[in-house]
């Protein structure tokens, strides 16, 4: 009879030790120290994505604006001649182009043409510069901008 109250004892005791079982500090430590070390990576790694999203969408706000203006010139027979021109075909949405929100807020798209050529700048909202002539597809400014171009 002791030996199966000695034996009942046992195996209670045994199942309260594991029902107590849980995390200690250290792992609990451990855990929060990798989350931050994950964190810590992929923070900056977004925001890189997020800004290159923004000059792409840059890029192709200008592409569309050289698209509008050959569009205008082959159906006028001329280049707008003026910024005010071309902020007619932005504003309106002419030919297919509506300036997107990736362009820096109070930073217009800036037009300059002569009687055979054209350029268009646009600051993107992340300081960089792009632009595109009517030779050159979309360009990112890195020292200064081609003969003929005007910064924003």
């Amino acid at each position: 009879m002791i030996s199966k109250l000695s034996n009942f004892m046992k195996k209670r005791n045994n199942s309260r030790e594991l029902q107590d079982k849980g995390f200690t500090l250290i792992e609990l430590l451990v855990v929060i120290v990798i989350i931050g070390i994950l964190a810590a990576i992929a923070i900056p790694v977004y925001l890189n994505v997020q800004n290159n999203a923004k000059d792409s969408s840059v890029q192709s706000d200008l592409a569309n604006a050289k698209t509008a203006v050959v569009a205008l010139q082959t159906s006028n027979g001329s280049l707008p001649t003026t910024a005010a021109d071309m902020s007619t075909i932005a504003n309106i949405g002419v030919n297919g182009f509506t300036s997107g929100a990736a362009i820096a807020t109070g930073k217009k798209i800036t037009y300059t043409s002569t009687t055979t050529s054209f350029c268009i700048v646009a600051e993107s909202v992340t300081g960089s510069v792009f632009y595109v002539t009517d030779a050159l597809g979309v360009t990112k400014n890195t020292a200064t901008l081609p003969a003929g171009c005007t910064a924003p």
